[in-house]
Order: C-alpha cells, then structure tokens, then sequence
C-alpha cells in the first residue's frame, strides 16, 4: 500500500520532514470572506445525540438537539429504554402483588407510588374509610420522608451535571439518613413494597420515632448547607435564573404539575385542595416563586423540604399517641390472618407469626396460604385516584373485573407529562442550558418509560 506524503501549507515541506519541528498556520485566500459569508446565511446546522445516557435524568434518556452554533433550534426527547412492562405484568398477579411492581417505577420516590395504588384499590374495595389511622399517618411519615429525599436527589444531581459535585455528596449524605429510617422501618432501602392495601405491612418497630428524631437534625443541616451554597451564589444565579422559563399558562397547557407549577406563582397542591391519610389535619404551606425558571424550582424544592420536615414532626407526635392501634383493616378477608412483622435481623418474619401459622392453627395456615397464593377478589368497577408526588401529580386508574387481580392498571407519571415542556424551555436557549432545563424538570425515567 502507498503512503502519500502531505506537504505543509507554509514552509512546503513534506509530513515526514516536519515531525518534531515546530507547526505553523495556513493564512491568506479568502477564509475570512467564506467564513463571514457562513455566518451571515446561518444555513448549517448540526444534529447532535445526546445518549441514551443519564444527563440530570436518574435513568437512561437520549435526547436528538439540532443545533445552530451553540444555540438550539430544535430539541427531541427519546424514552422507552428503560421500559419493562409494570402495568402488562400487573394484569398476571394479584393485587397486593402489584405494590412491588409500582414501587420500581420511579425508584427515586417509591413511597408514592404504592400509597397511590392502593388508595385506588382500597376505593374499589369499598375500605376507604377503614383504613387505620394509625396506618396513614404512617404513610405520611414515609411520603414525606421520600419527598425530601427525591428532592435532594434532584437538586444534588442537577448541579452535579454542572461540575459541583459537592452538591451531589451533601445530597446524598441526608438521604443515607433518611434511607436508613426505611430500612429500620420497612426492612429495605429502596423498593420496599411496604404499603398495603388495608394498610401497611406492619407497625414500624419500638423506638423508632426516637430514632428518626435524631436523625432529623442532621438532615435539616444539610438541606441550609445546601441552600447556603448556592441560594444566593453569583454563579448559580447567572447559570439557573432567567433558564427554562415556562410561563403560568404554558405549563397549564402542556399539562405540568408539581414543584414547576408552584414555581410560576400557583399554589396547587393535592394535599391542601383534595386532600388524602389525614392531610388536612396537618400544619404546613404550599411554597410559591414569581417565576418558574430553573432557579426558582430549586428553591421550591428547598422550600418544600423544611416543609416536608415540619409535617414529619407533627406525624412523629401523632404516632406515640397512637401507639399499639392497629396498621391494617379489621376485615380478614383483605388482611393476612398473622400480622408479619420483620425479624430483628431486618430479614424474614418473626418467629411469633411462623409458629402462629405453622403450629398452631391449621385454619390460620390454609386462609393464609389461600390469601397469599390467590388474592383477595375486588369487586367490578373502575377507580382513579391522585396523590402530590414529589415531581407532580401521579394518577392510578385501576380496573377490576371481579377477579383476584387486576384487569387493566395505568399509572400516569408525572415525570413523563412534565417532560412535553422540555422543547419549549430549551429551543432558543444555548446547548448548555438545555441540561439545565432537564434537570429542573427532574425526570425518574423508571417512571416514564415503566
């Protein structure tokens, strides 16, 4: 095979001459007429792909950005790379089967997701009004927790993307504490298929409220260092203010909800307008910006935080006064005939509830074994119930034929309607923005894709 020798623009030396020798540029002709020439039509442009990787989106995402220099003049998102077919696969187990399904739709917020199922289950059982108290307090207790957590995950990461990894570390370290008090409670970190229709699972362990309130602290510490790193940074205000801007109505239109609603002034949120577990007996506010651009939704989401903080306090008091109250509905029929309760381990059950079914009644054995195995049956009907998810508002439309598992369940994350407003904050901006309008969104891509 020939080798070709290149001669250099300047010098007219050949390409095996001028290795180790000093380079020189090509000037003269008409570059600078071509190039202003170029600039002046602004004809060319540049499609560039972005993924599937995991720009600010906790999950795999590719996003398709035809770009005019640094400007983007068009953006177009890609999903389903994380699809693994939840709702198909719940129509094929029975009802309370389907909490571990839903939990690993957005694993960042778990909480939600399970509470919101079986709410709607619960409406089609008809035990709405049933369910312990004791039980939804609970279940505020975690989707309160879980709210600050997938808060900090969202901030944390976003700056992250941005090179303040610092962020990112302060983050995570109030989440370990807060994923501590899960595994405590429920025995697991994430997806932790705690929250039953009925109720819960079983009652958190003794001394448990002590625990968290230790713990608390440390995670209201991190949350003001967080906010005093960059609430009033020159540098985050020059990079997120004025950044993915949405106006009121276009968000109304594209169908957004959440933390980029309140953002833009609206105080809309379920717990206060339609509340659910007992929300309207607790003390607390809806956070609101003037403007919701990328700035203004992370402090939301700072806002929200102290807030979610300040209901935990309330449901810790609550639960010593409702100590030794039942977690599940009285109705056999729906709850398990031994209350499981997970060992001190943090694994299996107790031996309390296996000597229970194993030993001593032989009819607790076989309705147990019957309520496992086959569910319990819900009537006919159709049910749709909505709860204020960390990043929005998450509906579960349940369908029952009469059978021991579900007919058809759909879930609509809000993840995946916030996303439709992604080309609006973005086109027009610069390329380096358009991560910054992603994260602000905060996408769980579990969620979207499911």
């Amino acid at each position: 095979m020939s080798t070709t020798s290149f001669v250099h623009a300047t010098s007219g030396t050949t390409e095996e001459e001028m290795r180790g020798l000093p380079s020189f540029d090509a000037v003269g002709g008409d570059w600078s007429d071509v190039a202003w020439e170029a600039t002046k039509i602004a004809e060319e442009r540049i499609v560039v792909n972005l993924g599937p990787v995991h720009p600010s989106t906790h999950g795999v995402y590719r996003l398709v950005v035809e770009l005019d220099g640094e400007y983007v003049r068009e953006i177009r998102g890609a999903t389903g790379f994380l699809h693994t077919g939840i709702e198909k696969n719940m129509e094929f187990r029975t009802w309370t089967q389907g909490v571990a399904f839903v939990t690993r739709m957005d694993y960042v917020a778990p909480f939600f997701q399970e509470v919101a199922y079986c709410l709607a289950v619960e409406k089609l059982l008809g035990i709405t009004e049933d369910v312990p108290r004791r039980a939804s307090q609970i279940r505020v207790l975690l989707m309160e927790l879980n709210r600050i957590a997938s808060h900090l995950v969202a901030i944390g990461s976003s700056f992250n993307e941005l090179g303040a990894t610092t962020m990112m570390t302060i983050a995570f370290r109030a989440r370990e504490d807060i994923l501590r008090i899960f595994e405590r409670i429920s025995g697991l970190r994430m997806n932790n298929e705690f929250i039953r229709p009925g109720g819960v699972l079983e009652d958190i362990p003794e001394g448990t409220t002590d625990y968290i309130r230790e713990l608390l602290p440390n995670v209201h510490s991190s949350i003001n260092e967080m906010i005093d790193i960059v609430g009033k940074n020159p540098i985050t205000k020059l990079r997120f203010k004025d950044v993915g801007v949405l106006s009121l109505p276009a968000l109304m239109a594209l169908g957004q909800t959440g933390p980029a609603v309140r953002a833009a002034g609206l105080p809309w949120d379920l717990r206060k307008s339609q509340p659910y577990c007992g929300y309207e007996e607790y003390e607390f506010d809806i956070p609101v910006r003037d403007q919701s651009d990328a700035f203004n939704r992370t402090m939301v989401r700072f806002d929200e935080c102290h807030q979610s903080l300040r209901i935990v306090y309330q449901v810790l008091d609550r639960l010593d006064a409702s100590e030794g109250e039942p977690v599940m509905v009285a109705d056999k029929r729906i709850a398990w005939p031994a209350q499981l309760s997970i060992g001190t381990d943090g694994q299996g059950t107790t031996p309390a509830h296996v000597q229970e079914i194993m030993a001593e009644s032989m009819e607790s054995l076989i309705h147990h074994f019957k309520l496992v195995t086959e569910g319990f049956r819900v009537p006919a009907g159709q049910a749709y119930q909505i709860v204020e998810h960390a990043k929005g508002i998450i509906g579960v439309h349940a369908v029952s034929d009469g059978g021991t598992r579900p007919y058809r369940i759909h879930v609509s994350d809000p993840g995946f309607r916030n996303l439709q407003g992604l080309s609006m904050m973005a086109e027009g901006g610069l390329l380096a923005d358009a991560i910054i309008c992603l994260a602000a969104i905060d996408p769980v891509m579990g969620g979207v894709d499911r």
